[in-house]
């Protein structure tokens, strides 16, 4: 069955203003978690025969949230009113045009209990990875915390304590105790600068983070950063691949694919990629020879894509593909865990070091200074 996309896009565009009628803006967002649950109930309920307004009932009465349970209200008042599941749910804010426009395929070929699962297993496996993601990084944030919190008491209590011991004597401190001394003194001012240079790096980044220039150059410096660089790009690629099975799946062009992966991926060096890559199709190149034209798609992804499109078979190698990346990014998630935590310690260690050893240091020469007294 032909799927009639772009009938749905010239729909999309005509509907009704926020001022016509709504009485109400959904602009928060809905967790991953949150949506794979959802679309596990909504798929369960209509493969045993609910309506989609009896489902949406049903979904009202589990939910606490208020803004939630509101728009999926709003979603049951549209469908009653005889409207498309698609528009009901573009009346609310929480659904990005990835899902809607899948949701639209799945209506249109009567398959929505299958596209509803793709959804489910989509956001399943972006929940898994956004949870590795936090899992690596929840420890050396609490650690970086905790160092900072006894760098700033050291050097609010410890070295003033230790300064008016030296001031009894009369005598020249070395250089490293007068460097962490001068700190100490001016700390307030040193505090500023940091809290200054942070809040122009803030307004930079808000200034500038959507210009194609710093997607890139940020993008760019982000994957040469070792390990954590291959991690970022197996987590893209593992959801280009998982993105492109859904559709594919679902009976959408490869054309039409990339095209609603390029509104859900907003990584730039996926996202810049896309639109040569279409071309190059239309003009009856075949995704492999156009992704071999970007680095950013590593050779074994595209021998893989080069074996499944001879065989008629790019759904399931781009399951499997998916599958892959994922298991890498939990492989490189655990072994940057075991890499960061020696790391931190001898940074920890290192700083901490430094500070006692430079005041102690006048301790060592404790004669000497009571001699030249």
């Amino acid at each position: 069955m032909e799927i009639d996309v772009k009938h749905y896009r010239r729909k999309k565009v005509n509907k009704p203003k926020k001022n016509q009628g709504l009485s109400f803006s959904l602009d928060f967002k809905v967790n991953d978690k949150l949506k794979m649950i959802m679309y596990r109930e909504l798929k369960v309920m209509l493969k045993s025969g609910v309506t989609l307004e009896e489902a949406f009932t049903l979904l009202i009465s589990q939910y606490k949230n208020k803004k939630l349970v509101s728009g999926l209200k709003k979603i049951k008042e549209e469908l009653l009113k005889g409207k498309t599941l698609v528009f009901a749910m573009n009346q609310v804010k929480f659904f990005t045009p990835f899902e809607i426009n899948s949701l639209s395929i799945g209506e249109q070929t009567k398959t929505l209990p299958k596209v509803l699962e793709e959804l489910e297993l989509y956001f399943e496996k972006k929940n898994k990875l956004k949870s590795q993601i936090k899992t690596v990084l929840t420890y050396p944030a609490f650690v970086i915390a905790i160092t900072i919190g006894v760098l700033v008491f050291m050097l609010r209590n410890v070295v003033p304590m230790f300064q008016k011991v030296f001031r009894q004597f009369n005598s020249d401190l070395p250089e490293l105790t007068k460097k962490i001394i001068y700190i100490s003194d001016n700390f307030s001012f040193f505090l500023l600068l940091i809290v200054v240079f942070l809040v122009i790096t803030f307004l930079f980044y808000f200034k500038f983070k959507d210009t194609n220039r710093f997607r890139s150059i940020t993008s760019r410096v982000i994957l040469k950063i070792p390990f954590i660089g291959s991690m970022v790009k197996s987590i893209y690629l593992s959801r280009f691949c998982n993105a492109l099975a859904l559709l594919l799946g679902a009976n959408v062009s490869i054309v039409e694919s990339l095209t609603f992966i390029k509104e859900m991926i907003t990584f730039y060096p996926i996202e810049s990629s896309i639109d040569n890559i279409k071309k190059d199709i239309v003009k009856g190149r075949s995704l492999t020879d156009s992704l071999k034209k970007h680095t950013f798609f590593d050779n074994r992804m595209v021998s893989m894509i080069k074996i499944s499109e001879e065989v008629n078979e790019l759904e399931d190698m781009f399951n499997y593909l998916a599958s892959l990346y994922s298991e890498e990014v939990e492989t490189k998630s655990k072994r940057i865990g075991v890499i960061i935590e020696p790391v931190i310690i001898i940074v920890i260690g290192s700083l901490v070091g430094v500070i006692l050893i430079a005041m102690y240091l006048p301790m060592f020469d404790l004669s000497k200074i009571l001699n030249s007294n």
